[in-house]
């Protein structure tokens, strides 16, 4: 009887052992299986072809396959929701841009996850330079010039957006927060409506990515006053903090997120695989043949970033509609 016990005791022990033992063996061994990479807008958008150029090369850094998946809808909030809710394993991960927090920021009660709770972000992988345009014939040939046309003429000018709630909508905010001066914000259904009311004179300026206008730059058919970030073909045209503002007005980003709790045994091995992907020369090229910019800012440098324009979003959305 006392053998039995013994040899029982002895099993027992054995077998904590094993689980004590295998823990960290299967934290050192991830990935085991291929990685889902959400991405949540349709095939062929820049967030869809930039997640699928960092995914291929993830790919042969991780030695498993990434799988990019897309799922549109809900101005992004479907796929991220999508993530918010899965596994905290490493094996489904999100790629997308900025509207998975602005979003939420508009209107909470519509959207089923908290971005600053729900998700984590790895990483600033991507970022699409906004623009401030005006047709190449107008009378300003510089931001300066056009602020001061609005000084004097106070409410004459108009904008288009993408929409409300937009990043451009957000930046005419922050023209406004900085210069004093605000646009007349004429918002359209998305930023091929909004580059078309600029060309046809429907509006005077607008706030546009670098990659969709920059082909009608080139054709002489419009001129930038401003841009969000400085970029390697455009390097003459200023940022607002290059001109003495606090604050410059915001580009796009693409960004990494997994749901919140991924352990830090997963995350030190996909945070410097993105890191790795996004720099290599094919990635980079591609990146940058889109109108894009490699971006690499870490999860926590981030967080703050996301975390100010996500609050930036509120105090708007309380200001046009109080009480909400």
């Amino acid at each position: 009887m006392m053998k039995k016990t013994a040899a029982f005791l002895i099993g027992i022990v054995l077998a904590f052992c094993l689980v004590v033992w295998t823990q960290p063996l299967k934290a050192q061994t991830y990935p085991t299986q291929p990685i889902q990479m959400v991405i949540p807008m349709a095939p062929g958008d820049t967030v869809d072809l930039s997640g699928r150029a960092i995914a291929m090369e993830m790919t042969k850094i991780l030695k498993t396959p990434v799988i990019t998946i897309n799922k549109p809808g809900g101005g992004s909030t479907i796929g991220a929701n999508l993530v918010a809710k899965a596994k905290k394993d490493g094996y489904t991960i999100l790629f997308a841009n900025s509207n998975i927090y602005y979003a939420p920021a508009m209107d909470p009660d519509t959207v089923p996850y908290d971005p600053l709770k729900d998700l984590e972000p790895l990483c600033l992988a991507v970022s699409v330079p906004l623009t401030v345009p005006v047709q190449a014939d107008s009378p300003w040939k510089t931001f300066q010039e056009l602020m001061a046309y609005m000084k004097q003429n106070p409410g004459k000018i108009r904008g288009s957006s993408s929409g409300i709630g937009s990043v451009g909508h957000f930046n005419f905010e922050v023209i406004q927060f900085e210069t004093g001066n605000a646009i007349n914000m004429i918002p359209y259904k998305g930023a091929s409506p909004a580059m078309a009311a600029l060309l046809g004179g429907h509006v005077e300026t607008s706030t546009l990515s670098l990659s969709l206008i920059a082909p009608h730059v080139k054709a002489g058919k419009l001129r930038i006053l401003l841009i969000s970030q400085k970029t390697p073909e455009f390097s003459n045209i200023p940022t607002l903090k290059q001109l003495g503002y606090k604050q410059d007005i915001m580009s796009v980003r693409f960004a990494f997120y997994v749901p919140a709790g991924l352990p830090d045994s997963v995350k030190k091995v996909l945070i410097p695989a993105i890191q790795t992907a996004i720099k290599a020369p094919d990635v980079m090229n591609a990146i940058q043949n889109m109108g894009a910019l490699e971006d690499f800012v870490p999860g926590e440098e981030f967080k703050k970033m996301m975390t100010q324009e996500y609050g930036m979003a509120r105090q708007l959305m309380k200001k046009a509609a109080p009480g909400k």
